[in-house]
């Protein structure tokens, strides 16, 4: 009977009922059983002899379900574990749980014998019918741990979808439709119904209509309308029906927006005329925009002027939710005609939710010459959300334009992080290939940013996971991580050649400490990228343990080396595990020499020397220089001083006036003039402030 189970039984009992339900068919076969014998086993009824059928009966339910239903659940159950625990946990639970329960039950089992042998006489039908009991009571607490589980279950595949941990190759998809349609069927909290449907179109977004088209008029209105966008993304004729009745019967104006436009993108030649009942002025502006944008999509020249006309009333009238939808609607047409007109006055709008509506509507009608204005919209934290979406709405053809606004050093930093930011949810192949391409040649926080994109793509998993990203981290490479790597070793080489010959017994004063300070914020840096591009070439938790435990006690700093040592194996491994220890600067030095030789030299040498080398300092860093050559009266040279000049940086252009004050007065009336109209107001005092002290006219 096992094996028959086994064929022709589990796998389709299991895709019709449910991993759960069947999970509880033997607790409750038990139960029900169970209860019977000792009901029968009573004087009076059957007696003891129902007992011994009672418990033969179990035995044999036990063994024939819990290795063919029971033991076919537990694969499906392990599903939603992340890969670097499952196995850990299964073996867990087959090699100590298991047995430690088995053992359990044993000595509970002797315990009720002694007991029993121990309370004087008891007869044998008694001592049975307290063993039945407690199998009773055991089964009981197995159904119940089976409800717990069940209320967490859902909560762990949707984290684990999240995180990209659950795939179509790792998961019976039929068997997680099924608990699906009965987490939305049975009463209970529409927050864990939500995830079921956020889960199902996440992870079969094509299938998604095949089960919430049935379910839609048992839905609520929220679920309605959540139910409606996930079909919306791939909507199919063989799922109209429910919808058509839904939008005949729903008084609730999202839900029937929703269901016209799905009805009108379906049917192959729908009535356009069935749509003007909704573009009357009484009519909610949520479904009036709607039915607009239909017939502007799918109407005739005189219908889409009649739908122009409505949008032009919509995106001109006082109320703020009318102005919304309108911009909403015209993100939902093909093109917006001569809506367009209104588009500058809309940017400028009162209303924040306004802007954000139109921002996406520019990038869904791919009105090319408002593009500048997503990009504008990254500049403000309340319209930041809109454009990213906006331009990751526009894939490829944002690139340019984003790859623009990154490589602008005059723009704010945080500003072109996040451009990097979109090119990296873009996700596109040219995407990538750009962000590698530019981390070849980028340095300090721009490198820092495009790796920290890199290795959230490269940990992505399962469904987030596209071919795009494993072809863009193949190109990337061994060889380029290992030169890369190299590349942070000789800056950081460099970075202690300036520590050791600018040190504090030759070189003392507030500037030289704060110069020493800031390289060190450097190597903290330099450190933090030598760490994430190690995770490209190993395992990232392994990297991250090292990463942790050299910021504890020593002994936790020697484990996190010990850790290194053994899981690296690139020519620089000594470098590196002796940068990272606590060493003298000197010695670090000498572990470099391999990549940057170290000559001494004097101090002002050296300052220049890093100075040439500014592309790849930080701004306060280079400030610093500037700084310390001032208090040290040490010259620099006119290139090094025109370079700071012309820095988007306003502290670093202050430092480089205050060196010129000192070092080159008149040069420095030369160009004073020239800043009056500087765009920083500290730079500007400034720049007033030593045009009075040199008697220079302020208006030459």
């Amino acid at each position: 009977m096992e094996l028959v189970t086994q064929w022709f039984t589990s796998s389709r009992l299991i895709e019709r009922a449910g991993v759960f339900t069947v999970t509880m068919l033997l607790p409750l076969v038990i139960l029900g059983l169970g209860s019977l014998a000792l009901l029968l086993s009573w004087p009076g009824l059957l007696g003891a002899s129902s007992l011994l059928v009672g418990m033969v009966v179990l035995k044999f339910m036990d063994e024939w379900l819990r290795y063919t239903l029971v033991a076919s659940t537990r694969p499906i159950l392990f599903q939603p574990i992340p890969d670097s625990s499952r196995g850990r946990l299964q073996s867990f639970i087959g090699g100590i749980a298991e047995p430690l329960s088995m053992g359990g039950t044993g000595l509970g089992i002797l315990l009720t014998i002694w007991l029993c042998n121990n309370l004087g006489y008891v007869s044998i039908s008694f001592q049975s019918r307290v063993f039945l009991l407690e199998v009773l009571i055991v089964a009981g607490i197995w159904l119940g741990a089976i409800f717990l589980l069940r209320s967490r279950y859902l909560n762990l595949l949707v984290l684990s979808a999240e995180r990209g941990l659950l795939s179509f190759s790792n998961a019976n998809l039929r068997v997680l439709k099924r608990a699906f349609i009965e987490q939305l069927e049975k009463p209970g909290r529409e927050a864990d119904k939500r995830s079921c449907i956020e889960l199902l179109s996440y992870i079969d977004a094509s299938g998604v209509g095949d089960v919430l088209a049935p379910l839609l008029p048992g839905l609520s209105p929220g679920l309605q309308k959540q139910s409606l966008e996930a079909m919306l993304e791939y909507p199919r004729p063989d799922c109209l029906s429910p919808v058509q009745t839904l939008a005949k019967t729903t008084q609730q104006p999202e839900v029937l927006a929703l269901a016209l436009r799905y009805v009108w993108i379906t049917e192959a030649e729908p009535d356009i005329n069935a749509l003007k009942p909704y573009i009357k002025p009484d009519i909610d502006p949520v479904v009036r925009g709607t039915a607009a944008s239909l017939m502007l999509r799918r109407g005739n020249p005189r219908q889409k002027a009649e739908a122009t006309n409505v949008l032009r009333q919509m995106l001109t009238h006082p109320r703020e939710r009318e102005r919304v939808m309108g911009c909403r609607a015209l993100g939902e047409a093909d093109y917006m005609q001569a809506l367009r007109l209104y588009i500058p006055q809309l940017l400028q709008d009162d209303s924040l939710r306004v802007r954000r509506a139109l921002l996406e509507a520019i990038a869904a009608t791919r009105l090319e010459e408002y593009y500048p204005s997503l990009l504008k919209g990254l500049s403000y934290k309340s319209t930041r959300d809109a454009a990213v979406r906006a331009l990751g709405r526009l894939g490829n053809e944002a690139l340019p334009l984003l790859k623009q606004l990154a490589e602008d050093y005059r723009q704010p930093e945080a500003l072109r992080h996040q451009a990097w930011q979109v090119i990296g949810q873009i996700g596109t192949a040219e995407a990538l290939d750009l962000l590698i391409t530019r981390l070849q040649t980028a340095w300090g926080s721009t490198r820092r940013a495009i790796l920290r994109i890199l290795l959230r793509l490269s940990q992505e998993t399962g469904l987030k996971r596209s071919k795009e990203i494993d072809i863009a981290l193949d190109r990337l490479g061994r060889s380029s991580i290992e030169r890369l790597l190299n590349q942070e070793l000789t800056f950081m080489g460099q970075i202690y050649a300036g520590l050791v010959d600018i040190s504090a017994d030759s070189t003392a004063g507030r500037e030289a400490d704060l110069f020493r300070n800031a390289l060190r914020d450097m190597l903290v840096d330099a450190r933090e990228r030598l760490f994430m591009l190690m995770r490209f070439l190993y395992p990232s938790s392994t990297i991250q343990a090292a990463q942790v435990s050299l910021q504890g006690s020593a002994t936790s700093r020697a484990r996190g080396l010990e850790i290194l040592d053994n899981a690296l194996d690139i020519p620089t491994k000594r470098a590196i595990l002796s940068i990272l220890d606590q060493r003298l600067d000197e010695e670090k030095l000498i572990s470099l020499s391999g990549l940057a030789p170290h000559q001494p030299m004097l101090p002002s040498d050296r300052l220049r020397y890093l100075m040439d080398l500014r592309h790849f300092l930080s701004e306060w860093a280079l400030a610093c220089c500037f700084h310390l050559a001032r208090q040290q009266q040490w010259s620099l040279t006119t290139a090094q001083a025109l370079a700071g000049l012309s820095h988007p940086t306003g502290f670093l252009r202050e430092a480089v006036l205050s060196y010129l004050r000192v070092a080159s007065p008149q040069g420095l009336a030369k160009v004073l003039p020239k800043m009056q109209a500087d765009p920083n107001p500290i730079v500007v005092a400034q720049v007033k402030q030593l045009m009075f002290e040199l008697g220079i006219p302020a208006h030459v």
